[in-house]
């Protein structure tokens, strides 16, 4: 027993001190004591208990040696196999020798037992399932199934989690057949214990009943699966919180590339991968060399949450960092260390992904004409002395990139421009040989190469991530190389710098191409006004080029911009232009989400530091595409809105001088449209003309308006009236309160809409002279979509009247509800507190940054109600864990705040409101 089949590897052999983690002959001698001393029922329970503390040493000895050497994550998985295949066969012994002796076995009364799936291929995690096959010759006997029975309560008994199956001969071989997974399982079928020869008789049939003749199926079949499973895992191998088993360029993918290769050349161990020709000797030392560094991540996470976690959360990542050793650096935090590492070895799966399947591809061609993923192919050409064959381009020698480096730009910038793919054999020259570049730098010809791939009309995205993957990229723009995998530590950012500049990349390409009309109007009209087109993509490229460094990135990846743009090519004009939009990046959106845009002055100081029409419409561009390849979700109708009243508002000053169009003319205006969309109850605007102070007329829009002039209309006599309704225009739910205005109402209505489950991205507080407040706000649910459905309306209006109503106590109610997001818990975020008196002409402006949560605004509102002072506008812009809460204030008297002790005394508030966690049961 115990030898090694043809294609299943017996664990341990690579293990040291093996009986430091389980001494199996030692184990099977107490056993028989216990069985001799009590017989094999009574013994059961002692049984079970000498095996559970066996499993808990031996997992803790592995968990010893995993602290000991943190990255050896392969000697990790395969202790762990080889821990398990111990236990199962001092249960098989047991069971078979002392529960169901049979002293003469009939031929049906075989057993052969192996390991399937990850446990079949001798790896994994300390807390992974247990997959088992039992295995029969014919339909199971009664000894058979007591034999299986008894083994699996025995193995559910020590806590293991058991994926099972017990099958004949015969429908082993039939379900393999028509089942993709219970394939790919059997594939990686490996001896454990019980009867060899059936063993054997299983792989021969397996292999010649099952796989012969169905390579190219399985492998179509498997690729399409991999795909499913990286679009339900977010498509990207740079997610900030990526799935180190399943996420793409994780274990699955090497795994994968595993299972092809060996369902069709059947090799036995990934290194065989060379042999065959699908991985040159460097390229499986790097597969290698990842395959250890997931491992012994995984094996951290399952150590460190005690159960089957293969999710490298926010929360988990630093402590995994700690484990595996990874320090602080200047301008670079250990965890973000540990994370640009990760996504390095997950961008060499992705490269190794590539090249094995074009590889793989290549050999079935050279069977028949047409390839298994290629599609049908071309006759050979040549395009400027590359040889061009089958939808790809090759090198037409090994000195190819030797004899002119920049060679290196160039081939991927024929690629783009022919819609071609790089040849295996030219990738993986050009990974090789990537050093080269570092000589053509300064090169006119070779930046020129360049400057045509970024700005390429054709699909820039695909060809530059490509030419990262090469590695290419990050040494020809070695800043930009710095930024290689870079993660930014926050819940805002979905992807790493890198993967983020890529895709804003490839959308404004998108964009320029008219694809993406419907959710970028404003881009597509303006982008083709765009003069300076080489400085918008230049810009797009170095706007983050600068993140990880100490200091504001923006002001630093100016610097780069300046050094770097002449290097390319671009003129004196170009340069300033670019450093200005990289320097400038961040402002449109701060403008546009923090400030309010009826405030005429928040659109004079703009307009001063934008200067004219054209770098507004590139700074427009610049910021629609860096929101938008921030991650899924994090654009929306709202933002869009914000960042298009910024743009017409600018755009309308630039072109018609500094000169702010009369007051009165404005209002007029207003008024007139007003009463066009009133249609038959147009005498309102008269009616209550007089009643608003012109900052209303002014900061609302025309359609909000009407809304609230009908509504106050039909409110006659009434103490408080809410009334909720989708607002398509702006992505989210308007929510209109009209009540006698009284101090603290600001406060009470963002509790009650706050208890409705309801997140409040904009407010505006406007009270008429007749003592009746009229408070619009626009709310969105935890997810940032608008509510819409009659009940959720509903809701938010009968929490509204009964926060107001003192039908509740909010603080203890909100309080006790749930944090939405306790991921937010791994971060640190300090409250801070920024007053501005310049950026408004009648109101002090407040920014308060601090960790979302729910109440927050609730919090801060109240806090500016105890200090004595008024609310006009509140403006509030999320950034994953950190929100930014903008309030447009005056004392009771309608006067700035001024005075240097007030405002500390002002701010002492706001930092308590926004640290304190604590209930105080006896507020209203």
């Amino acid at each position: 027993m115990g030898s090694r089949a043809e294609t299943g590897r017996v664990t341990g052999s690579r293990i040291v001190h093996q009986r430091a983690v389980i001494d199996r002959r030692a184990l099977a001698g107490a056993i028989t004591e216990l069985v001799e001393a009590e017989g094999a029922a009574k013994a059961r329970p002692k049984v079970v208990e000498l095996l559970r503390g066996a499993l808990a040493a031996g997992r803790a000895e592995i968990a010893r040696r995993l602290a000991e050497k943190p990255s050896a994550g392969h000697m990790s998985a395969e202790a762990q196999a080889f821990l398990v295949d111990q236990l199962v066969r001092l249960i098989h012994d047991h069971v078979v020798g002392d529960v169901y002796p049979a002293a003469n076995r009939s031929s049906g009364e075989r057993l052969t037992i192996m390991a399937v799936g990850g446990y079949g291929r001798g790896e994994m995690a300390p807390h992974s399932d247990v997959d088992i096959a039992f295995v029969t010759p014919i339909k199971q006997t009664p000894w058979c199934e007591q034999v299986i029975e008894a083994m699996l309560y025995f193995l559910w008994d020590l806590g293991l989690k058991v994926g099972h199956s017990s099958r004949s001969l015969d429908e082993t071989v039939r379900m393999a057949k028509g089942d993709l997974t219970i394939r790919t399982a059997m594939l990686e079928g490996r001896y454990v214990w019980g009867d060899q020869a059936l063993f054997d008789e299983a792989q021969r049939r397996f292999w010649a009943e099952v796989v012969a003749g169905t390579e190219r199926q399985y492998v179509t079949e498997k690729l399409a699966e991999r795909n499913e499973r990286h679009k339900r895992l977010g498509d990207s191998r740079y997610v900030v919180e990526p799935n180190v088993k399943e996420g793409k360029g994780g274990l699955r993918d090497l795994h994968t590339l595993y299972w092809i290769g060996k369902y069709i050349h059947h090799v036995r161990d990934a290194s065989e991968l060379v042999g065959v020709g699908l991985l040159s000797p460097a390229e499986y030392r790097a597969f290698r060399k990842a395959e250890d560094f997931f491992w012994a991540v995984r094996c951290h996470l399952h150590t460190i949450t005690r159960r089957a976690e293969d999710r490298l959360t926010f929360d988990l990542q630093r402590e995994v960092a700690a484990r595996m050793q990874f320090a602080d650096r200047p301008g670079k935090s250990a965890v973000e260390r540990f994370m640009q590492y990760f996504f390095l070895q997950a961008k060499r799966v992705g490269h190794l992904t590539g090249l094995f399947l074009a590889q793989l591809d290549d050999q079935f061609a050279k069977k028949q004409p047409k390839g298994l993923l290629a599609g049908f192919r071309a006759r050979r050409r040549m395009v400027k002395g590359y040889p061009v064959f089958g939808g790809r381009i090759n090198v037409p020698s090994e000195t190819w990139f030797a004899e002119d480096p920049a060679r290196l730009i160039e081939i991927f910038v024929l690629a783009d421009s022919q819609g071609l793919e790089l040849h295996p054999d030219a990738m993986r020259l050009a990974v090789q040989d990537a050093r080269l570049v570092d000589s053509v730098r300064t090169d006119p010809r070779a930046n020129a190469l360049f400057l045509e791939l970024l700005t390429s009309r054709n699909d820039p995205e695909n060809a530059l991530r490509w030419f990262n993957e090469a590695g290419v990229f990050g040494r020809f723009i070695p800043d930009f190389g710095r930024v290689n995998a870079q993660m930014q530590f926050d819940m805002y950012h979905h992807y790493t710098v890198d993967e983020h500049t890529i895709r804003a990349i490839g959308l404004m390409a998108r964009i320029e191409k008219g694809e993406m009309k419907a959710d970028h109007p404003l881009a597509t009209a303006i982008v083709h006004k765009v003069v300076n087109r080489r400085a918008l993509y230049v810009s797009i490229l170095l706007h983050d080029i600068a993140k990880g460094r100490r200091g504001d990135h923006s002001v630093l990846g100016a610097e780069v911009a300046q050094k770097l743009c002449p290097r390319l090519g671009m003129s004196a004009e170009e340069t300033r232009l670019t450093a200005w939009l990289v320097r400038a990046h961040l402002l449109m959106s701060a403008v546009a989400f923090k400030r309010d845009l009826s405030d005429w002055k928040t659109i004079t100081d703009f307009v001063a530091q934008v200067q004219s029409v054209e770098r507004l419409r590139l700074l427009a561009m610049l910021t629609i595409v860096d929101i938008r390849a921030v991650g899924p979700g994090v654009w929306n109708g709202w933002k869009r809105q914000l960042i298009h009243e910024l743009y017409e508002a600018a755009e309308e000053r630039l072109r018609l001088g500094h000169v702010q169009r009369g007051r009165s003319e404005r209002i007029a205006a207003k008024q007139k449209a007003v009463a066009e969309r009133l249609g038959n109850e147009a005498g309102l605007v008269e009616t209550y003309a007089k009643q608003f102070n012109d900052a209303y007329w002014i900061a609302e829009p025309d359609d909000v308006i009407a809304s609230n002039l009908s509504q106050l209309d039909a409110a006659q006599g009434k103490a408080l009236d809410v009334r909720t309704e989708y607002y398509a225009a702006r992505g989210a739910t308007l929510v209109t309160v009209i009540a006698a205005d009284h101090p603290g109402l600001f406060y009470r209505i963002a509790g009650g809409i706050h208890l409705a489950g309801g997140n409040i991205i904009d407010a505006r507080i406007h009270t008429a002279r007749n003592g009746m407040a009229v408070d619009n706000f626009l709310v969105q649910d935890p997810l940032g979509r608008p509510f819409s459905e009659a009940d959720q309306l509903a809701r938010i209006e009968t929490m509204i009247g009964d926060a107001l109503g003192g039908r509740i106590k909010l603080v203890p109610q909100l309080a006790a509800r749930p944090l939405a997001r306790p991921r937010a818990d791994a971060f640190e975020v300090r409250p801070q507190v920024e007053f501005d008196n310049a950026a408004s002409n009648r109101f002090t402006v407040v920014e308060v940054n601090a960790r979302d949560r729910p109440a927050l605004l609730n919090r801060l509102a109240r806090a500016l109600f105890e200090a004595k002072l008024m609310v006009h506008s509140a403006h509030i812009a999320t950034y994953g864990e950190r929100a930014v809460d903008t309030f447009y204030v005056t004392d009771v008297l309608g006067e700035k705040v001024e005075s240097v002790s007030r405002l500390k005394g002002v701010e002492k508030k706001l930092l308590e409101a926004a640290e304190d966690q604590t209930v105080d049961v006896a507020a209203a």
